[in-house]
């Protein structure tokens, strides 16, 4: 009996050290698929230090661990199983094809009921999206060459209940509209909201579609996006750690109740906020 449990004490603390490894991983989970992350590791490409990943004409994360290069790419939505192309630029002016395999993935459905105006805007709401649009796309593709988060298994920003999920194919009053484009955690309103990892403030607002928000640049085209906010707390340029209070929960812009809207962009391109929780 006494050996049973220490065979099964040890099996335990193997499995509680494999588990803390895997939350401790600097690096997203890799899935190859339209809207996913894939992880590779440039060890046979001669990559070094001074050398850049372009993918889609866009610089990509690359990060050193333990001693190994890796490119973290953010993958369309739009992107069409088959082997795609990133390509390696050495500082001495080579030029060397990265090419990758993803894989098809299906998204569900969702439809959902909405005011009129959310699916219709008028003329002075069309000019004031255009606008916006703008300052959201400039903030979602800003560009920092030193990694600021080095830890990207992320806690959840908020606590809550996980409703809908990235990717999603949305009918807004039974008309298509753009894919779901992060993820939806339900919460009361004033319910606190966290960054997940260090960061810079780059972006605030309230905008028509996504109401209240915050941007954060997490460093090497890693930035996060928080939509939907009662409160916003911070600043533009204000620097944030991981845990710091950046909101509250609530239900501005278009929504059906109060939620935060997680979405995560890598590479200029929104990816699978999935990818980078923490499992426990």
């Amino acid at each position: 009996m006494l050996r049973v449990y220490i065979l099964l004490l040890a099996a335990g603390l193997m499995l509680a050290n494999t588990l803390m490894a895997a939350e401790a991983s600097p690096l997203p989970r890799h899935q190859p698929v339209p809207g996913g992350v894939a992880v590779i590791g440039l060890g046979d490409t001669g990559f070094g230090q001074g050398d850049l990943v372009r993918f889609n004409d866009r610089p990509v994360m690359v990060r050193e661990v333990d001693g190994e290069w890796t490119a973290v790419i953010g993958i369309p939505l739009s992107a069409t199983p088959g082997e795609l192309q990133a390509e390696i630029r050495h500082r001495d002016g080579r030029r060397q094809p990265l090419g990758f395999e993803i894989r098809d993935k299906q998204y569900e459905e969702s439809r959902l009921t909405v005011e009129r105006e959310m699916v219709h805007p008028g003329e002075e709401a069309l000019r004031r999206i255009g606008r916006e649009t703008q300052r959201i796309r400039s903030a979602l593709q800003t560009w920092t060459d030193a990694p600021q988060a080095w830890n990207l298994a992320f806690p959840y920003p908020v606590e809550g209940r996980r409703t809908s999920p990235f990717g999603l194919r949305r009918f807004f009053n039974d008309e298509p509209r753009r894919p779901h484009s992060g993820l939806d955690i339900a919460a009361s309103v004033g319910t606190p909201i966290v960054a997940p990892a260090p960061g810079r403030v780059v972006e605030t607002g309230d905008f028509y579609f996504n109401g209240k928000s915050v941007f954060i640049d997490h460093g090497q085209g890693l930035v996060t996006m928080y939509c939907h906010m009662d409160s916003i707390d911070v600043s533009v340029g204000d620097r944030v750690e991981t845990g710091s209070p950046i909101g509250t929960v609530g239900a501005t812009g278009r929504v059906t109740g109060p939620h935060l809207h997680w979405s995560v962009s890598l590479n200029g391109t929104m990816v699978d906020p999935d990818l980078f929780l923490a499992r426990p």
